[in-house]
């Protein structure tokens, strides 16, 4: 297995209707490759785009962690435990699906777009009670170095996912600004917004990922319009 994989915006499997842009980074609904289902427990890297007063209808889910980000609008979730929120750039949410759960969501502007991720992990743990939590981690974000948004390591400040194995990391680094590269077994290194540089590894544009194998030291380091990374740490 190669130890660093880039991946390319334009590569990613694309699903395209009058309310939603979606790619994705893995196979997906209709859209399989056997060579391309996951990267470590990362199975979901999906990068949506979805029109005002639209959204995705109430569907259900099992025995998986849904961890969602927002980049630019808001997204209002509802499910069947009863819970609601509206999820804005700087907050993480988290969504267990566990025996099972059934939820919407929908972007309630009349006039703006939202622009948000949803990556899916496996749980350590089959058939939990269903659960969610959102959090605003804007403030940490603010300092301009990599963070943990969700955690089943559990660090303080990012939201809990049932994965012990799992850490998502997030960054919006100024231009010119660097950050190590978690080590672990997997690490998916996604570019959400901006551009910068793997090293080693190369340059990386928004929507770019490197899928990284058993390395370490690695750094990342943001081009000359910033960037907004996510890091998936995992076994």
């Amino acid at each position: 297995m190669t130890p660093i994989d880039i991946r390319r915006a334009g590569e990613r499997f694309a699903t395209n209707i009058d309310w939603l842009d979606s790619r994705h980074s893995f196979s997906f609904g209709p859209h399989f490759d056997p060579e391309n289902t996951n990267h470590g427990l990362l199975l979901v890297n999906n990068d949506d785009i979805v029109r005002a007063g639209t959204g995705f209808g109430t569907h259900p889910h099992r025995d998986m962690e849904i961890v969602t980000w927002v980049l630019a609008g808001e997204l209002e979730h509802q499910d069947s435990e009863g819970n609601h929120g509206v999820i804005l750039p700087g907050h993480a949410q988290r969504m267990s699906a566990g025996t099972g759960i059934r939820h919407s969501e929908r972007n309630p502007s009349s006039t703006t777009d939202v622009h948000f991720l949803q990556m899916w992990v496996h749980p350590d743990t089959q058939g939990i009670q269903p659960g969610y939590e959102q959090l605003d981690v804007s403030a940490e974000l603010a300092r301009g170095e990599l963070i943990p948004v969700a955690s089943g390591k559990g660090h303080d400040a990012a939201i809990s996912i049932q994965q012990r194995d799992a850490v998502l990391w997030a960054a919006r680094l100024e231009p010119k600004a660097t950050t190590d590269v978690p080590d672990d077994r997997h690490a998916h290194v996604f570019v959400a917004r901006g551009s910068g540089t793997l090293e080693p590894g190369g340059e990386l544009g928004t929507g770019d990922a490197a899928r990284l194998t058993d390395t370490n030291g690695l750094t990342f380091t943001a081009g000359s319009d910033g960037a907004e990374v996510l890091i998936w740490a995992t076994a």
